[in-house]
């Protein structure tokens, strides 16, 4: 397993993760359990902090908070200087919760409710992504009654197809996101949006994708949101003052992944700005992008606890832990791959091909497949790396498993951040109806 940030085998053949024995933490907070590298979280954001400063361009970093969404989080983000990208009321009130500045939140989301837009209202965050014209009706008449402006970002599909997970990919044109500019709908949203007494049209957003490992759908994209500024500029004399090119960065899970680094990722992206809009805007537009997983995604680990195996001799052997698909779903929803080690046994070389199964009652419930391990025993630490992005934020109670808990290591130093979920939080919000409590039992 590739060792990401602070991850070392220390002196007793065990996995380190800022400077914390996972055996050591198996044994203090239980397993299954995420580790968080907060060293590698703040170096991450200090790189794109760092990138755009050197750029000379006007800039805001945005945390892509459904990649990992917890207060402890937003704590950081802020303390590192980065704004706050929220997609629902549970993001933006555990953001709030935390002492995220509202002026720094910005709210996205395709399908946002009323109640949702209200609330962001009443917060006073920073900008609407707008998605859609409904939206837009609902913000204007919400933000009228209340006698305010508000800010806004239209979405619009610029139509690049990211080479990325068709699940994941967001930028081309038959995409359930934003304003469509091949079609004209996007024109006519900056038309609609510059008359509107109640919304302040700051510009424009687009996002292609995600898990990206080249620059060039970035350019693309750049030069044809600048291409529709342009056209947006001779035919209704509106200037953009804000350019969002979204998120997408891709991170390394395994060998096949070639990410470049954060800084190409930038200087691509404000070098297509520099040369698609100097000479024909009045002034370049402040340029705001949204990192999530590239971020978080291999400041995480889940260390898990070996239980059961079956070995089919000629066609292969299973190896179950404690956990699977209800703390990691995103290998049967998008068939991604993971690296794997054992935590305990850091040293010994591996002797097996085993595959990882995951303890929900699904066939299904594989985690990794074909991993070479050391001889396998029952009671072994598992640790899966590159597991901080859309883990714990897409984790669940199927099954009624219990979700897991949270810690973030740094210097020797493990806090934990999430407590793992008890029995009791499982059944909390059940409720039997009185006739139903009242019948009597079969017999």
């Amino acid at each position: 397993m590739y060792l990401h940030g602070t991850s070392k085998i220390n002196p007793k053949g065990h996995l380190e993760i800022g400077g914390c024995d996972t055996v050591e933490l198996k044994e203090t907070y239980g397993t299954p359990l995420y580790i968080m590298d907060e060293a590698l979280i703040r170096q991450r954001c200090r790189e794109y902090m760092e990138a755009f400063r050197a750029s000379g361009l006007q800039f805001q970093v945005a945390y892509a908070s459904k990649a990992f969404c917890v207060m402890a989080m937003c704590r950081l983000a802020e303390e590192e200087g980065l704004s706050l990208d929220v997609v629902s009321e549970g993001e933006l009130f555990t953001a709030l919760e935390a002492g995220f500045p509202a002026h720094r939140i910005h709210f996205h989301g395709n399908n946002k409710t009323p109640e949702e837009l209200e609330m962001a209202i009443q917060a006073n965050i920073g900008c609407f992504v707008v998605d859609n014209f409904v939206e837009m009706h609902m913000l204007q008449a919400l933000a009228a009654e209340k006698g305010l402006k508000v800010n806004i970002l239209l979405r619009v599909t610029p139509g690049v197809e990211a080479h990325t997970h068709e699940y994941i990919s967001t930028g081309q044109t038959d995409s359930k996101f934003g304003f469509d500019i091949g079609n004209g709908s996007a024109f006519d949203a900056v038309e609609l949006a510059s008359r509107s007494q109640n919304l302040r049209l700051l510009g424009l957003h687009s996002h292609i994708g995600s898990q990206i490992f080249e620059v060039e759908g970035f350019q693309l994209a750049v030069e044809r949101v600048a291409q529709f500024a342009l056209h947006v500029k001779d035919k209704l004399n509106v200037i953009f003052k804000v350019i969002n090119l979204g998120g997408g960065f891709g991170i390394r899970y395994t060998a096949e992944d070639t990410p470049l680094k954060v800084s190409d990722y930038v200087k691509a992206i404000t070098d297509a700005v520099k040369s698609s809009f100097a000479g024909a805007y009045p002034q370049l537009p402040e340029i705001w992008v949204e990192p999530g997983r590239s971020i978080v995604g291999d400041a995480g680990t889940t260390l898990y606890t070996v239980g059961t195996s079956k070995d089919i001799p000629g066609v292969r052997k299973y190896v179950s832990v404690d956990g699977g698909m209800t703390d990691n779903p995103r290998p049967a929803l998008y068939e991604s791959k993971y690296e794997a080690m054992l935590a305990n046994r850091g040293r010994d070389t591996a002797e097996e091909t085993v595959s990882i199964a995951g303890k929900c009652c699904e066939s299904g419930d594989m985690l990794i497949w074909d991993l070479e391990l050391p001889q396998v025993k029952s009671g072994d630490l598992l640790a899966v790396a590159c597991t901080g992005a859309y883990n714990y934020a897409m984790a669940s109670n199927y099954n009624r498993i219990r979700r897991p808990a949270v810690v973030f290591v740094q210097n020797g130093q493990s806090d934990l951040v999430v407590k793992r979920e008890s029995l009791q939080d499982i059944t909390a919000c059940d409720v039997i109806p009185e006739r139903i409590a009242k019948q009597p039992s079969f017999k």
